[in-house]
């Protein structure tokens, strides 16, 4: 398969789609926007409840819920599958497609399709590999052109794992990749795995796009980051294991006579299916 060279290959000519709800939720200046992950209906309808008007989903999540492993393309059809029941709920809905679930630009553009078509409005599409590599820069930024050339609508979050896959000089090469995703259409950047203060100034300052960051217990408080110019931040995998810290934590106080709560009660969580 040939693909196109991002760094001397114009994005496809499309005309510009007009800024969408879930895009200009991404260019609030001092206001990043929080995008919490769910993993299925009940997480994702207890979010919105909670007042966020976004609501991505976790590739972890969803994988290990399924039991299943993440990052290695085994989940399309359970990512499908909740994206076709989220996609109703009156929350703006960004999906986790991990790197597309397929080598082929032209595979990865039909999925976009097949999302867009039950509402989804955004997508995060990564370049990290199951065996801890990376993607060729040329072969992502072909997946990202062809989805804005499918979808132009489509909020597209090209996301590296520079960071997460031990790079040797992760600076450079961010850049270097970040810019080929831009040029090939991406609509912001993801850089999971970027903490350091000083880094991530310096990389919005360099930018175009709105960054994307992974909000983690040890970086930067969500204050700090809109400081820093970030325009995103995601909680990733975050949620899905504090859930299953609290009920590990839940099933050993009912073992050792703890106290148990405050929990939902049954009808509110009855409530939630939205039946």
């Amino acid at each position: 398969m040939t693909t196109p060279d991002p760094m001397t290959t114009p994005a496809p000519m499309t005309t510009p789609a007009p800024p969408t709800a879930f895009a200009a939720l991404h260019h609030r200046p001092g206001r990043p926007l929080l995008l919490p992950n769910a993993w299925d209906h009940a997480s994702a309808a207890a979010l919105a409840a909670a007042g966020h008007p976004a609501i991505g989903t976790t590739s972890l999540g969803v994988a290990a819920a399924a039991g299943l492993p993440d990052g290695a393309a085994a989940t399309r059809a359970e990512t499908v599958r909740l994206a076709r029941r989220l996609g109703r709920d009156d929350y703006l809905l960004s999906v986790d497609v991990e790197s597309g679930f397929s080598d082929d630009p032209v595979e990865v553009a039909a999925l976009a399709v097949e999302l867009a078509g039950f509402g989804v409005v955004g997508i995060n599409l990564e370049d990290g590999r199951p065996d801890g590599t990376l993607a060729a820069v040329e072969l992502h930024a072909a997946k990202v052109a062809a989805v804005k050339a499918a979808v132009p609508e489509l909020f597209v979050n090209a996301r590296t794992d520079t960071y997460w896959c031990g790079h040797d000089e992760p600076e450079p090469e961010t850049v270097r990749r970040l810019d080929a995703y831009r040029r090939a259409g991406a609509d912001g950047v993801f850089v999971p795995g970027l903490s350091e203060p000083v880094a991530i100034a310096e990389l919005v300052g360099g930018l175009s796009v709105p960054l994307n960051v992974l909000w983690t217990p040890t970086g930067p408080s969500l204050a700090e980051l809109a400081g820093l110019g970030v325009a995103r931040v995601s909680t990733g995998g975050l949620l899905y294991r504090a859930a299953l810290a609290a009920a590990v934590a839940t099933a050993a106080a009912v073992a050792s006579g703890g106290p148990v709560g405050p929990l939902p009660g049954y009808a509110e969580v009855q409530a939630l299916s939205g039946s």
